[in-house]
């Protein structure tokens, strides 16, 4: 079964049939974890970095932003048996405008949360496909744990 993840949502799954994808990442970041060991995996798809841009919309839903998204999404997670040591973690998106003159820089904003948070927490990134001005779709196959993206008529395997 094929579960799609929409803007500020994620989807995780422990049966091997299913496919999870999320379409048209622009700024936002698509983070896949898949656990080979447990058999359990997620897309996230967040649109902003932090939560402080609207706390009570981040108090609603956590998945909008990276820096209350991303911990609620690992936790989910765990609680289905994924360890954080046997993760295998693509990042993708984080795109910029095709102007210079990107005034806000939400999708380099973007990247540089999910950076710090890893980096704080001591995940290591497996893959990413981020930055530049494309838009992107991310897919996680849970049968095989394989992430690929596919961004203007081109399939690239990440994982």
């Amino acid at each position: 079964m094929r579960h799609i993840v929409g803007v500020a949502d994620m989807k995780f799954s422990k049966n091997d049939a299913d496919e999870i994808v999320t379409f048209a990442l622009g700024s936002c970041i698509g983070l896949a974890l898949y656990d080979p060991r447990s058999g359990v995996g997620g897309i996230l798809h967040y649109m902003l970095p932090l939560a402080e841009a609207d706390p009570v919309k981040a108090q609603k839903n956590p998945y909008m932003f990276g820096d209350t998204g991303i911990p609620a999404f690992f936790q989910e997670l765990y609680n289905l048996g994924a360890v954080k040591d046997r993760m295998r973690v693509a990042l993708v998106g984080g795109a910029g405008t095709r102007q210079n003159s990107d005034l806000f820089q939400i999708g380099l904003r973007n990247i540089q949360i999910a950076y710090a948070l890893f980096y704080k927490n001591k995940v290591d990134i497996h893959a990413e496909h981020v930055g530049g001005n494309i838009p992107r779709s991310l897919f996680l196959s849970m049968k095989s744990g394989q992430v690929w993206i596919e961004s203007q008529g081109q399939i690239l395997e990440l994982l």
